[in-house]
């Protein structure tokens, strides 16, 4: 009877054994279920607008772990962020709040004001969350980054050999102290994310995964550039091949996300901090005689580069991914912007007090629950230029200039639109100034606009000629002035040979500024091209912003590998002074190109022909 009463006992006690643990497990996993979500935002930096492979603008670009995220998640086609340079575009992300609101409006300035500003990880890090950043800081000195919300630190801007950090690649902590490590500089950020998400699997987390690239100095190892071979400008297989790092990189925290279980638990965006800059030129100077030059990224097909407001400066690749929570496949067209991202992660993590931040909770638009824009208008200052987007509107000031573009029919800002709806442009002018006045300074600008901001807006946004390298004047040589577009140009064996940019999709044409023709006239050109296609010209005349759509005449070039002389009679009211040769699709060569007045005799001709 004893044993039996004992075999009973235990009996009882295994059977509340087994009930307690059951019930742990379903607290356990209740407790997993209703865990507030990760946050990581990977930002990188000059990377242009097509320099992404969902963009699908270059065929160049090999970026597989991030179209995969384009793919399960959105990719976000007017995506922005809050400067064309990196300092203050940094300090609205990582704040969202319009930089401008506590003064800092460019590089090189106090950062007072953002210093005394709550990040997203002072906010998240009041929610219960570990908070931690790899990377380019780029505000203030590295050992002060604990003191804007960062618990964890590996700062990689000093550089691969001279980076301050408190954990280590194992996930180890470690003194705040300068620490050395032979991984690149792009492999040691990633190798940091990765330390910190299995260092933080157990709670929360927000990550700021900040690389330093494709930026200046260009400096990818054999490594990524042997991924991309074949003749190309070296400044553009570096680029090519530091993005490449930047996607494997993503690919490990992808992976490392998967073996912690992790993935269906944490949001991410991906998107850069302002456009490539291009310089105009493009020139593919020697890597370290250049530090400042084009850093091998494009802003294809947007118009302008790092430095503007313009499309090319402010939108980039822009992703957002949320497994199971956000449904895949989306290509979302509504504007969005980087301040986005501080009000969605407080959102997330229950905060209550978002009041002061600038931007919006985008889950509910990205999950299908609004389906209105989450923005009414956006709006920027940096220096001398300001502008506003609204719904399809853009305003952009830089300096004196003012123009009103349609993003919606013209997101490449070809056509200005300010005469032909002078009641939307005071308008928005009217919204920008109100919003310009709760500034820090108030105003439109800061500053005059500098000689190499007038001649960018004269190139990109007036299409007259590019600057010499390094000067303002119009650049000579043996292209007399004209200006390949969507394409390059050269001169030789006697001919001006045109050859459309290598996985571009837009129309190659060739420009000419500065041109005194009296309309109507007659446009001819001795060209060969074997494919044939569409051809035509279109002309500015004086007076005018911008090339009016119907101001052009198209001509069918048939497919021929004889040289052809091709003509059309421009009914133009008024002095042309400027002339688009648009062109077929591939290869030209030209030999002559000519514009004659029918009613004056006044003409302007170009010989590409030996003498």
């Amino acid at each position: 009877m004893k044993r039996l009463h004992g075999t009973l006992a235990c009996g009882r006690i295994t059977r509340r054994a087994l009930l307690w643990v059951f019930l742990c497990a379903v607290q356990t996993a209740w407790a997993a279920e209703s865990r507030r979500p990760n946050v990581i935002v990977i930002f990188t930096d000059d990377h242009g607008w097509a320099d992404l492979g969902k963009q699908d603008v270059r065929k160049d670009i090999r970026t597989p772990h991030l179209d995969l995220l384009a793919e399960g998640g959105v990719r976000a086609t007017n995506g922005y962020v809050t400067a064309p340079q990196c300092v203050p575009s940094r300090a609205g992300l990582l704040t969202g709040r319009y930089q401008n609101r506590f003064g800092l409006e460019s590089n090189g300035e106090k950062l007072d004001g953002f210093d005394a500003q709550q990040t997203i990880a002072h906010r998240l890090r009041k929610a219960g969350y570990a908070t931690g950043m790899t990377g380019k800081w780029h505000l203030g000195p590295p050992s002060q980054i604990t003191r804007h919300g960062f618990d964890d630190v590996y700062c990689t801007q000093g550089g691969p050999r001279n980076t301050w950090a408190n954990f280590d690649l194992e996930g180890g902590t470690v003194p705040g102290q300068v620490v050395k490590n032979d991984l690149y500089h792009l492999d040691a950020n990633s190798a940091a994310a990765c330390a910190f998400i299995r260092r933080h699997r157990d709670k929360p987390f927000f990550f700021y995964l900040a690389y330093r690239a494709p930026h200046t100095p260009l400096d990818a190892p054999p490594k990524y550039t042997s991924r991309f071979p074949g003749p190309m400008p070296e400044r553009r297989r570096q680029a090519l091949a530091m993005i490449s790092a930047v996607d494997d990189g993503v690919g490990q925290v992808m992976k490392t996300l998967r073996e912690c279980g992790l993935e269906d638990k944490t949001l991410i965006f991906f998107l850069g901090d302002n456009g490539a800059p291009l310089k105009i030129h493009k020139t593919d100077s020697p890597l370290h005689g250049d530090p400042g030059g084009w850093d091998g990224s494009l802003n294809d097909p947007m118009n302008g580069e790092k430095g503007m407001l313009s499309e090319g400066g402010i939108r980039v690749p822009w992703l957002v991914y949320w497994k199971g929570r956000i449904p895949g496949g989306q290509t979302y067209s509504h504007p969005v912007i980087s301040l986005d991202i501080a009000a969605s992660a407080a959102a997330l993590a229950g905060l209550a007090d978002r009041a002061d931040l600038d931007g919006v909770d985008l889950l509910p638009y990205l999950t299908g629950q609004k389906s209105d824009p989450p923005h009414e208008r956006l709006f920027w200052r940096w220096i001398a230029q300001s502008a506003v987007r609204e719904g399809q509107w853009k305003l952009l000031v830089g300096g004196k200039r003012q123009y009103l573009f349609d993003l919606q029919s013209d997101p490449q800002e070809k056509h200005n639109l300010l005469e032909r709806h002078p009641q939307i442009a005071q308008r928005l002018r009217a919204r920008l100034e109100a919003w310009a006045g709760e500034l820090q300074p108030p105003g439109l600008a800061t500053k005059p606009m500098a000689p190499v901001w007038e001649a960018y807006y004269d190139f990109y946004l007036e299409g007259k000629p590019a600057p010499a390298a390094g000067g303002t004047a119009p650049a000579p040589g043996p292209l007399q002035g004209w200006v390949a577009r969507n394409s390059s140009a050269e001169v030789k064996d006697g001919a001006l040979h045109v050859c459309q940019g290598e996985g571009s999709q837009q129309r190659p044409f060739l420009a000419r500024a500065n041109l005194h023709v009296t309309g109507p006239a007659r446009a001819e050109v001795a060209i060969l091209c074997s494919a044939g296609g569409q051809a035509g010209f279109a002309w500015r005349l004086e007076g005018q912003k911008d090339f009016p759509p119907g101001q052009v005449v198209s001509v069918k070039v048939p497919g021929s590998p004889q040289w052809q002389s091709l003509s059309a009679e421009l009914p133009a009211k008024g002095r042309i002074i400027h002339l688009r040769v648009l062109l077929p699709q591939g290869e030209c060569k030209l030999r002559r190109v000519a514009l004659t007045s029918t009613k004056d005799q006044s003409a302007e001709r170009w010989s590409f022909s030996k003498p």
